[in-house]
């Protein structure tokens, strides 16, 4: 995350607009010209047999992107700097903005399933990257960061567990063993997203290596497993309202008795996982705000344009019964919804994830609402349509009411806004 320090000169800030604008309207032309019509491609091969290899248009698309300059958008300018030592070409690093200048972007990447690993700005790699930049070593980070940022490789991230509830990060079962200098790893790990995809390399994984620990913070580690080690075995896909979102999937894990070198897979330091996963998930959770702003917005253009075009009882669909209420009804969710991110984002920038805990908590629970809202009445408009795989709708809905689930669900984010409030007004009392 990108912490501002110090209000930056004003010619500073009209030169960083102007660039920011030039990024948003080459990005909305590359998304226009070259990914929207790359979607049926994309998706009829992930129908096929050949679902779970990788189809040559998305890595042309990617290799476009690189050369159009709209690669790792996402990466802010404190991480980049970090970067510096590695010797990687400017390409790789990004044009450094901060969280309130990537939002515009991020949504307009959002608007397509396909999108954002476009521009290597998909989950679950930029939070994977994020944790290798500021808290890997440089043996690390050679191995696994640099070919994650130049797009060679993909990862995956393990945490969830199907025996535990795992948004309670306490409750992870999963054992990290520390024997001198190597480390024995074993646990079920499930929705490990993208560990289907053949390009993926990496799991970074949290398990518990100290559960008798007081401080129960401390008891958790994460590692680096290479995906081909002794022991890794993806046990099987699973689907989402029957979407097994192929190439990328969202895997069952099991690590059986995966021994690694210790130096070369700990992550910061035992006992140091969870503090590494709160860093990681403030602006993931905001990213994945932003490309459901992203997913609303195309849901009501299509909605727009279907009750134009569409007919009935001799009127078009726009013209009939309660469409303006429900087409003005989804505007101001949704504008209320972006207000949100970008006063998260804002608020990231400024004060870092502790100070915009309540912020990305509050964008967290509004924009999967606001986005299931505008794509579910946009299916209601186009009827069957809608609801089949003619539209790009039913795989957007899949993916906005899944985000009320990952990445903590509505009802932790709920009740840490509701404790910040109740603090608050005790202070005021």
């Amino acid at each position: 995350m990108s912490v501002q320090k110090s209000p930056a000169p004003a010619s500073s800030l009209v030169s960083r607009a102007d660039a920011s604008m030039h990024l948003r309207l080459k990005l909305e032309h590359f998304m226009k010209s070259k990914v929207y019509p790359a979607e049926q491609t994309l998706y009829a091969h992930a129908l096929t047999e050949e679902r779970w290899t990788i189809h040559p248009l998305m890595e042309n698309l990617k290799q476009e992107a690189q050369r159009s300059g709209l690669w790792n958008l996402w990466m802010p300018a404190d991480t980049a700097e970090g970067l510096s030592k590695l010797g990687l070409e400017e390409k790789w690093i990004g044009p450094r903005l901060t969280n309130e200048e990537y939002a515009p972007l991020c949504e307009m990447m959002g608007r397509s399933i396909w999108g954002p690993e476009v521009f290597n700005c998909n989950a679950p790699d930029t939070g994977n990257m994020e944790i290798l930049a500021r808290y890997g070593t440089r043996a690390q980070q050679h191995r696994w960061l640099i070919p994650l940022l130049q797009g060679r490789i993909r990862s995956c991230f393990g945490m969830t567990e199907p025996q535990v509830a795992s948004s309670d990060a306490t409750n992870i079962s999963s054992v990290i063993r520390i024997q001198g200098n190597k480390c024995l790893v074993e646990g079920t790990k499930w929705w490990t997203s993208g560990a289907m995809d053949p390009r993926c390399k990496l799991c970074i994984f949290m398990g518990k290596s100290d559960k008798e620990s007081t401080l129960i913070h401390k008891q958790q580690s994460m590692v680096l497993v290479p995906m081909d080690s002794s022991g890794v075995r993806v046990v099987r896909p699973l689907t989402v309202f029957g979407y097994d979102d192929a190439p990328h999937g969202h895997a069952e894990v099991e690590f059986k008795d995966v021994l690694l070198d210790a130096e070369d897979a700990i992550l910061l330091g035992a006992g140091r996982g969870f503090e590494i996963a709160q860093g990681r998930l403030g602006p993931g959770r905001l990213h994945h705000c932003m490309r459901l702003i992203g997913m609303a917005e195309r849901s009501l253009e299509l909605m727009v344009e279907r009750g134009r075009s569409r007919v009935a009882f001799g009127k078009p669909l726009a013209a009939l019964g309660s469409f303006a209420g429900q087409l003005a009804e989804c505007r101001i969710q949704l504008n209320a919804a972006r207000l949100l991110v970008v006063q998260a984002a804002k608020v990231l920038d400024r004060e870092g994830f502790k100070g915009a805990k309540g912020d990305i908590a509050a964008a967290k629970v509004a924009a999967p609402r606001a986005a299931l809202r505008c794509i579910d009445q946009a299916m209601q408009v186009h009827g069957g349509a809608g609801v089949c795989q003619d539209t790009i709708l039913p795989s957007l809905w899949a993916a906005a009411r899944t985000l009320r689930i990952a990445d903590g669900p509505d009802e932790v984010h709920l009740a840490t806004l509701a404790k910040m409030e109740l603090r608050f007004t005790r202070s005021m009392l």
